[in-house]
């Protein structure tokens, strides 16, 4: 399904809050910070010229966020970095002075980090971003996971010494259980979705996502003309769309948000003209878009930016794990996991229909960005979908 943006907020000005969070100055604060982590490194950009030729358009770039910081997704980008950034608050707030990062490891801050507890729900890899930012600074992390959420990536999380507990049904019901209980606990919940009066946070984790738009624009000849990335809740959709648009102003890209059909919460809002909750069916493979109500800050900003909204089906994402592990022509290996190619799945169905093609304006000039959110995060999963045997 395919829908261009006509909410009445469509292409007006962000909201001055989040236009503070998204910008350039924003991804300098979370640059600056990851240039303290020992495993820092930009991640790659790649070129796909044998599939731009197959799809008709002039150039595919994927960010391939598979790379990132060890975790193998772009999560590792928000929850670890809103992790630290909120010891450094607190402890500035405790010693009665500023705290900067390179104090981190210091005696006085570790023994703030020390009293804090992170909670979150995950479907998998924000709860280990998270974890590894608890973990980073000497703090404790306590990670909600759903039914849906495989084995291993529960251990993966896990072995950040972070306490998982179990909760019944959806993400969804996951993200209520984490905000019950942390409140009655006293933890801070880093949630990667919002709700009324819980914003700053998961803005804060949007704000660490836009590192990898940063990274990408330094690494193009050209920046795109055409964005396809994928929902899930809406935090690396609305940061990607929210950046692309305060740095590049009427020369942005035309934005495209890409949900999962059987998990369409985001295109549901865009429906209905506001956030609303899709219908709960058979759970996607695309297992990190899992969800099924969208965040309400990530609402907002794709209201005003996002061009497009449309789905994709789930032998869409399997068919890009394929495509992407056995590519075309002298096109890199990419490893996608079952939600990382989402993106590019929804670029492949547009390309392939005439009447998208025409309003989206996409043809052979155009320049196409999609971002690969994670690798082999599930790698048994990965060895069934892409080999079609068990790890």
């Amino acid at each position: 399904m395919f829908l261009l943006n006509t909410h009445p907020d469509h292409r007006k000005p962000l909201l001055p809050e989040d236009a503070e969070v998204l910008g350039a100055a924003g991804a300098l604060l979370v640059e600056a910070q990851l240039r303290h982590r020992a495993n820092y490194a930009v991640t790659p950009l790649h070129d796909l010229p044998g599939l731009a030729a197959q799809l008709g358009v002039g150039a595919i770039q994927v960010k391939d966020e598979g790379h990132r910081l060890g975790l193998g997704s772009f999560k590792a980008l928000g929850g670890s970095y809103v992790v630290v950034r909120l010891v450094l608050e607190e402890a500035a707030r405790r010693l009665g002075r500023p705290v900067e990062i390179d104090e981190l490891q210091t005696p006085a801050v570790r023994e703030v980090a020390a009293s804090l507890t992170f909670s979150c729900a995950t479907d998998g890899n924000h709860g280990r971003s998270v974890a590894q930012g608890a973990q980073l600074v000497g703090a404790r992390a306590a990670i909600f996971v759903h039914s849906g959420v495989s084995e291993e990536r529960i251990a993966a999380i896990a072995r950040f010494g972070a306490t998982m507990i179990r909760a019944e049904g959806t993400y969804d019901d996951s993200v209520a259980e984490a905000a019950r209980v942390s409140a009655e606990k006293g933890w801070t919940v880093v949630s990667d979705t919002s709700w009324p009066g819980y914003e700053r946070i998961p803005g804060l984790v949007m704000q660490g996502y836009t590192a990898l738009v940063a990274e990408s624009l330094r690494q193009m000849k050209q920046p795109p003309t055409h964005v396809f990335v994928q929902v899930g809740v809406g935090g690396i959709a609305a940061a990607v769309a929210a950046h692309f648009a305060l740095v590049l102003g009427e020369a942005r890209p035309v934005f495209v948000a890409v949900d999962p059909a059987r998990a369409a919460c985001m295109f549901a809002s865009a429906q209905a003209g506001a956030p609303v909750k899709a219908d709960v069916g058979e759970p996607t493979v695309m297992a990190m878009l899992d969800c099924y109500e969208p965040s309400l800050v990530a609402w907002r900003i794709l209201s005003r930016v996002a061009d497009a909204f449309m789905t994709v089906e789930d032998e869409d994402a399997v068919a890009v794990m394929n495509r992407l592990a056995r590519p075309v022509g002298h096109d890199p290996v990419v490893v996608a996991g079952e939600s990382g190619g989402a993106g590019l799945a929804g670029l492949i169905r547009a390309a392939g229909d005439p009447a998208v093609r025409e309003q989206l304006k996409l043809d052979a000039t155009s320049r196409v960005f999609v971002v690969n959110t994670e690798g082999a995060t599930d790698p048994a999963r990965y060895a069934e979908l892409v080999h079609g045997k068990a790890a």
